[in-house]
């Protein structure tokens, strides 16, 4: 038989459980806050399609709270664990740690809900670069080692962790010339300063379609329906991949019951047709994702920007 501990021990236990199912079923009784950045910045348009595309199904208010990354990331840590408060942010959440002490942990204070959008960079060269081609580029680069420049915006940006894989990859010497963000860095390539640079979409699409840069390849793993002419860097080079990833999260502890109901609901927004095409003319894929996966990427994505970051800092 069992004894009276054990018994009292799985009644806790069922009441508890029941508690959560109950508690995931009322869920939610009251609006809903996505906190994410500044108005009219990056994240702000997926912000506004999931809060207006979740509303309906869920049957309350979805509000966008814009606020400064950082100050959102702290309170976003800081909230309570019950589905009312969420994060849409991208790389700076989870690779600021790494450069300077952060009022959060981005790792244990969060619990990963989906992936939202991805962007592949471009990886673009001045027309007077005599290169056609990955192969081309990676070639000329081996022949002359160190003689290459290319541009990145700040340390820790994707426009400096994209080069970087890519120089490891292929096992060349290319000088890093920083800038203080991707706009002087473009600029940079343009005026002949620098001879080449993995390069956000919005920063380089208009230029090569005027001819003022010439564009190699994407950086996703496979051609991106934003630029299906374009070839994938990983044809030249296998493996390669780094891509701009934003995401949605939760407080840590937030119940699994809700991370599941909110990962489905917002997933059944990103693949509508029309929020697809919203996401395209920003310059963006919807990229919805098991809270598993997302996780992953965070996982994966930390530990290769960790050993570029450190290698940079200590120069």
């Amino acid at each position: 038989m069992l004894s009276r501990s054990l018994l009292s021990t799985i009644a806790v236990c069922i009441v508890c459980f029941g508690h959560g199912l109950v508690f995931a079923q009322a869920y939610p009784n009251r609006p809903v806050h996505i906190m994410t950045g500044e108005i009219g910045g990056g994240l702000d348009i997926p912000s506004r399609l999931i809060a207006q595309g979740i509303a309906g199904s869920l049957g309350q208010q979805v509000v966008v709270d814009n606020r400064p990354a950082i100050l959102a990331n702290e309170l976003g840590a800081k909230a309570a664990p019950d589905g009312y408060t969420l994060l849409l942010n991208s790389s700076s959440l989870w690779l600021l740690p790494l450069m300077q002490s952060a009022p959060y942990d981005p790792v244990k204070d969060y619990a990963p809900i989906t992936a939202v959008t991805r962007a592949p960079l471009i990886l673009v060269v001045h027309p007077s670069l005599p290169v056609k081609s990955v192969r081309e580029l990676i070639a000329l680069a081996k022949s002359k080692p160190g003689a290459l420049n290319y541009a990145t915006g700040s340390t820790g940006s994707p426009t400096h962790l994209a080069p970087e894989i890519f120089k490891s990859m292929a096992a060349i010497n290319m000088v890093r010339i920083p800038y203080k963000g991707t706009g002087p860095a473009i600029n940079a390539l343009v005026a002949g300063e620098v001879q080449l640079m993995i390069s956000t979409p919005g920063g380089a699409a208009a230029l090569v379609k005027s001819s003022r840069l010439k564009a190699l390849a994407v950086t996703s793993a496979k051609r991106s329906t934003l630029f299906p002419e374009m070839p994938a860097l990983a044809e030249s080079l296998p493996g390669y991949e780094s891509v701009s990833m934003a995401g949605l999260f939760a407080p840590a502890k937030t119940p699994e019951a809700i991370i599941r109901r909110l990962n489905q609901e917002i997933a059944q927004v990103l693949n509508g047709a029309e929020v697809k095409e919203k996401l395209l003319s920003i310059g963006v894929e919807a990229a919805p994702s098991s809270p598993e996966e997302w996780a992953a990427f965070i996982k994966t994505e930390m530990t290769q920007a960790g050993s570029v970051i450190k290698a940079d800092l200590r120069k």
